[in-house]
């Protein structure tokens, strides 16, 4: 995008803001992709959440 456009849309955005609801819903899902990225990185993957390499494919 052209710095024109970004201008324009934060011009938007700074008039008419996101609404409480939607703000604390973009940070729980911020803070969610940390927590699970966290958990990955010290504590492992768990087992149970990786697929299996093997098995038949139905066609």
């Amino acid at each position: 995008m052209n710095a024109w456009r970004w201008l324009l849309r934060a011009k938007r955005w700074a008039q008419n803001p996101p609404s409480w609801g939607q703000v604390k819903l973009v940070v729980g899902v911020i803070a969610l992709c940390i927590v699970l990225f966290l958990v990955e990185r010290y504590v492992g993957w768990p087992d149970w959440l990786t697929p299996d390499r093997g098995g038949s494919r139905i066609y």
